[in-house]
């Protein structure tokens, strides 16, 4: 008979051959180029992420998960089932990860270099001569010595984020498949496309879903735990100029190029993402594009609370009339649009939902460090949908760079909490 003592239970951890399979999930994960696109006018935006959710969609199926299904849109949805016996019940809760990676740096031909046993030294990346990854500049390599880790060739990102967390997600399904005498409550799982763009949620149907509480493994260091998000806004500065032959332009053109500049060099410099740190708010301006004529330009606008949101966003209302006036003729607009809220504010009205991810990271051995993100999950939304929704490490460090790594014990120490907290689930009741 095997034993599901309490004891048994409280000592889960990975062994040897899980750990390997953990790996492969997430190499053959990251070779498929999934980078979401914000100019694209389908959705999924890209078909790199049909590619990796189809993958997915079988993987789930031949695991033996329940309840699968890829809808239209390309969420993908299923059911990992209870194992507590009759007349135990538990909530369902939701595992979430997103599919797509970030559009803005390349993702074509991930290549990525495995370290057995790193041994806390510089590490180079072997196809970009000029690019090495320093401890004096990733300080947390030192608490890897030992480690598997997995770094990007140099060339392109990695995509931990966030395919750490589906690898994760799909190994939690795993083991528990392999271990039906675990008793633990219904688990769905979820995997979702373009977050990056901020549309990660945009068609996500709570109700479907089904789940009471859910998680996003979308994290980063060992440990942490993320209650808190911005606030989140997006601005687009569709600057109108006058263009004309510039040989007869004195007088007459109106250079949208240089309007941009002007409201560029008029950015607060104390309020941008290069000069602030840890709750400090931001404008971030990351895609220009444009001509004479005309001219666009796509800021982020990020505050913990709304009130430095709109203050930031001010700011750029006001660079915005400044430019204008210093260029007679020219037009500028500003079209701010919200895109996602701080979760605390829904997170805090369900302590239990956080409580027991603390305790999950805790009994996998780990000290659980609550924190926040300088940036937004799809969590985020989902919490403001109804779903309360914090966020789980997944051992990434780095991402959206070519400088990405991730560590193949803290993925393990992820499905660890994985796996304690729907045990946790069952064993309160909830």
């Amino acid at each position: 008979m095997t034993d599901s003592s309490p004891d048994r239970i409280n000592a889960i951890s990975l062994g040897p051959e899980d750990k390997r399979a953990l790996l492969e999930r997430f190499l053959r994960y990251a070779k498929t180029d999934t980078r979401s696109s914000e100019t694209s006018e389908t959705f999924p935006s890209t078909q790199g992420q049909w590619d990796l959710l189809r993958m997915l969609e079988g993987e789930m199926r031949e695991l033996g998960l329940a309840e699968v299904e890829l809808d239209e849109k390309g969420y993908l949805f299923g059911t990992l089932p209870s194992t507590l016996p009759p007349g135990r019940d538990a909530k369902v809760v939701g595992y979430l990860a997103h599919v797509d990676t970030y559009p803005g740096t390349n993702a074509t031909g991930v290549d990525p270099q495995v370290i057995p046993a790193y041994d806390g030294r510089d590490i180079h990346l072997p196809a970009a001569s000029e690019l090495t990854l320093t401890l004096a500049e990733n300080p947390d390599l030192a608490r890897c010595t030992g480690h598997t880790l997995v770094t990007t060739d140099g060339t392109t990102l990695l995509g931990a984020d966030d395919k750490a967390g589906v690898a994760a997600i799909m190994t939690v399904c795993d083991w528990f498949l392999n271990h039906p005498e675990v008793p633990h409550g219904p688990i769905r799982v979820g995997f979702t496309p373009d977050e990056e763009t901020g549309n990660g949620t945009r068609f996500f149907d709570v109700k479907r879903f089904g789940a009471y509480a859910a998680y996003t493994f979308d994290g980063s260091l060992l440990g942490e735990i993320e209650e808190e998000t911005f606030c989140g806004d997006s601005a687009v500065v569709t600057i109108t100029g006058k263009d004309i032959h510039p040989g007869v332009a004195k007088g007459r053109m109106v250079n949208a190029l240089r309007v941009a500049a002007e409201i560029m060099g008029r950015l607060p410099k104390g309020f941008l993402p290069e000069t602030t740190e840890k709750r400090e708010s931001y404008l971030h301006p990351y895609v220009f594009d444009g001509e004479v004529g005309r001219a666009n330009l796509r800021f982020i606008v990020r505050g913990f609370t709304v009130e430095e949101l709109r203050v930031r966003e001010e700011d750029l209302l006001r660079v915005a009339r400044e430019a204008e006036e210093a260029f007679p003729g020219a037009k500028v607009d500003v079209l701010i649009q919200e895109s996602y809220r701080n979760m605390k504010v829904v997170l805090d009205q369900h302590p239990e939902v956080l409580n027991l991810a603390i305790e999950a990271v805790r009994r996998s051995g780990v000290a659980p460090v609550r924190s926040y993100i300088r940036g937004g999950t799809d969590g985020s939304a989902l919490c403001f949908k109804g779903l309360p929704t914090p966020n789980i490490f997944a051992g990434g460090v780095n991402f959206h760079g070519l400088q990405e790594w991730v560590s193949l014990e803290w993925m393990a120490k992820s499905v660890e909490t994985g796996l304690h907290l729907a045990l946790l689930w069952a064993e309160k009741g909830l």
